[in-house]
């Protein structure tokens, strides 16, 4: 008898479980055998294992639609200028110009997309150790010059000495550009931009300050979702992924990011990294 009532407990959970019905708290613990409670704890895990296979499923889905919805302009505008060039032979070093910034767009927009799904899906790992602050903020403000000087934005720096944190340098690297390359696309010719280390006990800040439009306070907490652009920046250059990315970036090494800002007064990105032990 009691083999019998264990088999066809069995039974009613694995049935329960194909058909996707299983729930752990419709079995009664104290009533069942220690086989029973083991079959229990299996059919537990693999439930949990599909709602994470199908969770990363709908992960891709996402990501698939957004590539598709992100790369249609930009697909559209090249054929256009394609098209054109064709056939106007006197404006075609105009168009060719157009085809180029268009590619270069839609290159950008991959790569960024890219970046994302890595980090979302856990394709590559941030791995964050100790170490100088310094190096890092040379190097993303040696590549952001020409940038600044371009459009005609000051780039200064206001930091001195040493100052350690636990950091992944590479993509550390990518969350920072993202802020400052918004910094100084968002600033008016003749405004300065200014990086400075404020050091915590438990947290290293980065400072990214500059004297640009501003943010709208109700706006604050939409700036680092994915592809959120304000309707003040829509005619600049981008594709609304940059600070979701640096978000993303600094929470997996145990940091986060903040930002003050007011319309017409500028804004200021905080983008604090864990000191470690």
């Amino acid at each position: 008898m009691f083999e019998n009532r264990t088999i066809r407990r069995l039974e009613q959970m694995l049935d329960a479980a194909l058909s996707g019905d299983f729930q752990e708290r419709d079995y009664d613990e104290t009533r069942l055998s220690r086989l029973e409670t083991k079959w229990k704890r299996f059919l537990a895990t693999s439930v949990l294992s599909e709602e994470n296979l199908n969770r990363e499923k709908e992960n891709v889905k996402s990501l698939v639609t957004d590539i598709s919805h992100q790369t249609k302009t930009p697909m559209t505008n090249i054929r256009l200028y394609a098209s054109l060039l064709e056939e106007l032979i006197g404006e075609a070093l105009l168009m060719a110009g157009e085809l180029i910034r268009q590619t270069e767009k839609l290159e950008f927009l991959i790569q960024s997309l890219t970046k994302m799904s890595r980090l979302e899906s856990n394709i590559v790992e941030v791995r964050p150790i100790r170490q100088e602050v310094t190096p890092l903020l040379s190097e993303v403000l040696q590549e952001s010059i020409m940038k600044a000087e371009k459009k005609g934005v000051r780039l200064c720096q206001c930091y001195t000495g040493s100052a350690e944190a636990c950091f992944d340098y590479k993509w550390t690297k990518e969350a920072l550009g993202n802020v400052l390359d918004n910094a100084i696309k968002y600033s008016p010719q003749g405004s300065a931009v200014t990086l400075s280390v404020i050091q915590y006990e438990i947290y290293l800040a980065i400072s990214v300050r500059d004297e640009g439009i501003g943010i709208r306070e109700e706006e604050i907490p939409e700036i680092f979702g994915r592809f959120y652009r304000s309707e003040e920046v829509s005619q600049e250059e981008g594709v609304g992924i940059g600070l979701y990315l640096t978000r993303e970036i600094l929470r997996k090494e145990n940091g986060y990011v903040k930002v003050k800002s007011q319309p017409g007064s500028g804004s200021e990105f905080l983008l604090y990294l864990h000191r470690g032990q």
